[in-house]
């Protein structure tokens, strides 16, 4: 039997990987999950006067099962949706603005755009759909062995080369127009990864699906998943910083040794079954791996950092053509990729608990909005949004890869029972492909412990889904 398994990072990665190789392998397993910072690593909220707003990762797509799932489980609650209207802002006017009737947003889009809007639409529909057939397959207890191999089952050769190439290419080739990209791509992949229409065609798929689909948040806050699963598993939670694990064998099995500093000072413990959630890239962790024969490679790659700036404060309206602050009338700004423009989107955000009188501030009232930008936001800058504040709070955090940094996707296997799971962000990331990743990671380590090995990689694996119901 499994005895001590080890879970390194508590964020949604980290808690998720613990609930699921608990669901998998038992009650009995033993689980460590080592976390320097805090539960919900870059689900994190911020105070502003005594509410708490998100500071990132907000949003979640209706088709996320594994997270719908969670909320379920731990007795959540969806947060009560509060409307708002988007518009695009090219630095000088606004391309695209959104209004209050969901069909005249439609025309316009068609006005504007033509067929391209629709091309996009039946673009992601289909990716979306063969990308569902991986709920399936899970339910089925099917891992892959690496992200290639997932993605193959889902969308063949296909899926991996849309890890290769970029979403502006890939939709160009669909037939929408240059145009529809510069002003309508370019402005949703800047407010989520934070970077151009050259991340990949898969990584832009999923957050253009996100963009047009309904999405939801947990009330209270998305960090509540990951401290909801951690209770739930009855998970040991060590406050400590991973240096390095280090391989041992005993009586012909591997047995790794976590090593680890905390507070206390340094320390170490041997598990059968080790996943790593935290990014393993040099720029971001100085992890040391020892014994390993052959040795595990760095990972190349870099990550786009990202600057969230919460402020609360009074609008500048005329900076966007509205002289009267009363008459405007968005609540999310996008942008497009405008060399002069220093921020990538703006919104009005509102707290994580959202009570039923709640209602959003009138655009000429001081709100709070959540500015995201590649860098922080000099005085002059904030100057330019906002003609006055009271309050700026900024993170900073290598947030996204930055995609067009890498060539190969990272492996989920790095030893016999060591396994990597954020190498899933290289092919998209979001809170749900995190998720998949985990029960992924969570069925392979299960699989391989047992010897089942008609669980891994099958292929044609649609075939023998309908066949097994």
């Amino acid at each position: 039997p499994l005895s001590p398994a080890a879970v390194v990072g508590a964020g949604l990665g980290g808690s998720a990987s613990a609930y699921f190789l608990q669901q998998h392998f038992g009650p009995q397993v033993q689980l460590d999950v080592y976390e320097a910072a805090g539960v919900g690593g870059r689900l994190a909220t911020v105070t502003v006067n005594k509410q708490q707003y998100e500071s990132r990762g907000a949003s979640i797509h209706a088709l996320s099962l594994h997270m719908q799932d969670f909320v379920k489980i731990l007795g959540l609650k969806h947060r009560r949706e509060v409307a708002g209207k988007s518009a695009i802002f090219s630095g000088e006017h606004f391309v695209l603005e959104e209004t209050d009737w969901y069909l005249l947003n439609l025309f316009r889009l068609w006005w504007h755009y033509g067929i391209s809007f629709l091309r996009l639409q039946m673009w992601v529909e289909e990716v979306m759909e063969k990308f569902m057939r991986i709920y399936k397959y899970q339910a089925h207890g099917y891992a892959f062995s690496s992200l290639e191999e997932l993605l193959r089952s889902l969308g063949g050769e296909a899926f991996v080369n849309m890890t290769q190439r970029s979403v502006a290419e890939s939709l160009l080739e669909v037939g929408v127009t240059q145009r529809f990209v510069d002003d309508v791509i370019a402005a949703v992949l800047r407010s989520s990864y934070g970077q151009s229409v050259l991340v990949p065609a898969f990584a832009g798929a999923m957050s253009l699906a996100g963009a047009q689909g309904s999405t939801w948040a947990v009330e209270g806050g998305n960090k509540l998943v990951c401290s909801g699963l951690l209770k739930l598993t009855k998970a040991n939670v060590i406050s400590a910083r991973v240096t390095g694990i280090s391989l041992h064998s005993s009586e012909g099995r591997a047995l790794y040794q976590v090593h680890y500093e905390s507070t206390e000072g340094q320390g170490s413990a041997f598990y059968d079954l080790v996943v790593v959630t935290t990014p393993l890239h040099p720029s971001r962790s100085n992890f040391t791996f020892q014994n390993f024969d052959p040795p595990i490679a760095d990972l190349p790659g870099a990550f786009q950092p990202s600057v969230t700036s919460v402020v609360h404060g009074y609008l500048n309206s005329s900076y966007f053509g509205f002289p009267d602050p009363k008459l405007f009338p968005f609540t999310s700004i996008l942008t497009t990729d405008t060399p002069d423009l220093f921020f990538h989107a703006m919104d009005n955000v509102c707290p994580v608990n959202v009570s039923v009188a709640f209602r959003r501030k009138q655009p000429q009232e001081a709100a709070v909005w959540r500015v995201l930008s590649q860098q922080p936001l000099d005085k002059p800058q904030l100057k330019t949004l906002f003609r006055s504040y009271y309050s700026v709070q900024v993170t900073e955090w290598p947030t996204y890869p930055r995609y067009d940094s890498a060539k190969a996707l990272p492996p989920i296997v790095l030893h016999e029972n060591l396994f990597y799971l954020s190498g899933v962000e290289w092919v998209a990331s979001s809170m749900e492909m995190v998720a998949v990743a985990a029960k992924n990671v969570a069925l392979l380590a299960y699989n391989r412990w047992h010897q089942e090995l008609e669980k891994i990689d099958q292929k044609d694996l649609m075939h023998k889904v309908k066949t097994e119901l």
